[in-house]
């Protein structure tokens, strides 16, 4: 799989001559809405086996090879050159396809209203064929320990279908927002706890879910250890059923940071108690925050690491963003919200307005600025292709378990690709 970067004068003709592949077959795969109108910047995904790589001043086959993790004879015969030719910049090197590592992988999908939304379905049957875990968002916990369900309508179909496993996910959210108040009344009272963990498992076995998950957030710091003593409570009762439990943590870089959403989340105990746990790396670029990359890629890495120093890696999900934000310019705090889009959106309002996609190599992730019909200024920050790739050779590098995406529902054909380039994805 090929990861190129529209320039000026590109088309999807030029590609597909360069490639070797239809034009058809670069717009499917793309999902391009107006073929003969790319985007400067813009990256696609060419659907090709193994991959080809430009040489650029300073490169000699050694270091190429040893940045795709193979050996320079391998690759000198692979292209049929010699050993020790010189490379002159811009000289085409073929990349064979590499190893994929096997992960798990998660999405949550978040329906509003009575029943699951139409709108959803079609982004669920296109990411199920590369989940582990399906994770319909949320049953919610309310004050007398008893459950209120989302709309369910297609989930086990589709899962049973792609051989996905459902997640039954438990929140504190109350009215909209994770409630400090809800929480501490669930964490400190045996009563309340043993009526919630009796209709967790009963739903679990009435609605066919196959693992827990306690998305238990926004805490008193002083609720830490009732968090913790509850999810060791949790966790005895759930695996006694048959079943296994994950949680949900704040992005973290050590065990002294503090706050609302950090303290109470201690990482070290939540490693010892759960199966496993997912990370929510992004919302460092929020909608009612200043404008900058949603998960840039630093930030990310120092939570990971933190997280490796606490736990195992085979117990660390990686968290990742499937949208961006639109920011009206000057930022103002307490200002107007920051508007979420999905990358597909994001490259047609780049088209729309003639604005160029500029990259951060420091944050790894895309961006652009625009003027309205107002003629105010934005700012734009997304995910795509170069961005999402980033993040697939850090889970690698540090040998995670996977990846949990929030949330399904925005387009991002590209990402889904790139799931089956680089990974085994576990089916359980």
């Amino acid at each position: 799989m090929q990861i190129h970067v529209i320039q000026s004068g590109q088309t999807l003709y030029s590609l597909a001559k360069t490639y070797g592949i239809s034009a058809e077959m670069i717009q499917t795969a793309n999902k391009i809405q107006n073929p003969n109108r790319l985007v400067i910047g813009q990256a696609l995904v060419i659907p090709i086996i193994g991959s080809f790589y430009w040489v650029h001043q300073g490169d000699t086959l050694y270091s190429i090879a040893h940045r795709f993790g193979l050996s320079a004879q391998s690759l000198a015969q692979i292209n049929r050159i010699a050993l020790n030719q010189p490379l002159q910049p811009g000289f085409q090197l073929y990349i064979p396809p590499l190893p994929k590592k096997t992960v798990e992988v998660n999405a949550y999908a978040e329906s509003r209203g009575s029943q699951a939304s139409q709108n959803l379905k079609p982004f669920l049957y296109e990411a199920s064929p590369h989940l582990t875990y399906l994770s319909p968002f949320s049953f919610h916990i309310l004050r007398d320990g008893s459950l209120t369900a989302p709309p369910l309508d297609d989930y086990q179909a589709i899962a049973s279908q792609y051989g996905v496993t459902l997640m039954l996910v438990v929140t504190n959210l109350e009215n909209e927002q994770f409630s400090a108040e809800l929480g501490g009344i669930i964490l400190n009272d045996p009563q309340i706890q043993q009526k919630l963990l009796d209709n967790i498992i009963q739903t679990a076995k009435s609605r066919n879910f196959s693992h827990i998950h306690l998305d238990i957030e926004h805490l008193k710091p002083t609720d830490r250890e009732a968090y913790n003593a509850f999810l060791r409570k949790a966790a005895d009762r759930i695996h006694q059923e048959g079943y296994t439990m994950s949680t949900a943590l704040a992005p973290k870089t050590s065990a002294a940071q503090s706050g609302e959403w950090y303290t109470a989340h201690d990482y070290k105990a939540h490693g010892q108690i759960a199966d496993f746990v997912i990370i929510m790396t992004y919302e460092w670029g929020y909608s009612g925050g200043p404008p900058m990359a949603v998960s840039p890629i630093g930030p990310v890495r120092q939570v990971l690491e933190y997280a490796l120093s606490e736990m195992p890696a085979s117990k660390i999900m990686m968290g990742q963003n499937l949208y961006g934000y639109d920011w009206t310019l000057p930022y103002v705090q307490g200002g107007p919200y920051a508007k979420a889009l999905s990358p597909q959106e994001a490259i047609s309002l780049a088209s729309i307005r003639n604005a160029a996609i500029q990259y951060d190599y420091t944050a790894q992730a895309p961006y652009f600025d625009y003027y309205d019909d107002a003629g105010k200024a934005h700012k734009v920050w997304f995910e795509d292709a170069r961005s999402i790739q980033a993040k697939f050779n850090l889970v690698k590098e540090l040998n995670i378990r996977g990846i949990s995406y929030w949330k399904l529902g925005l387009s991002f054909p590209q990402n889904w690709l790139l799931i089956q380039d680089n990974f085994h994805v576990k089916k359980i």
